[in-house]
């Protein structure tokens, strides 16, 4: 299994503390995040952003 380095993990941490508090906004729109598991796939973006240790993305598949 991958391993994510502790800055990418502090990273994760605060987006995740953000949606707790109802804080977190999604890209253009600017909606509130209301799903947990894109609260962490933002935090896994914005830790790429900052060039964080951080698995890479999946091959998309073709189809």
């Amino acid at each position: 299994m991958s391993k994510y380095g502790k800055k990418a993990e502090e990273t994760i941490r605060e987006t995740m503390e953000k949606f707790g508090k109802g804080e977190l906004k999604s890209g253009k729109s600017g909606k509130k995040v209301t799903n947990p598991k894109q609260a962490v796939a933002i935090g896994i973006s914005e830790a790429r952003e900052k060039r964080e240790k951080v698995p890479p993305e999946p091959p998309k598949k073709k189809k």
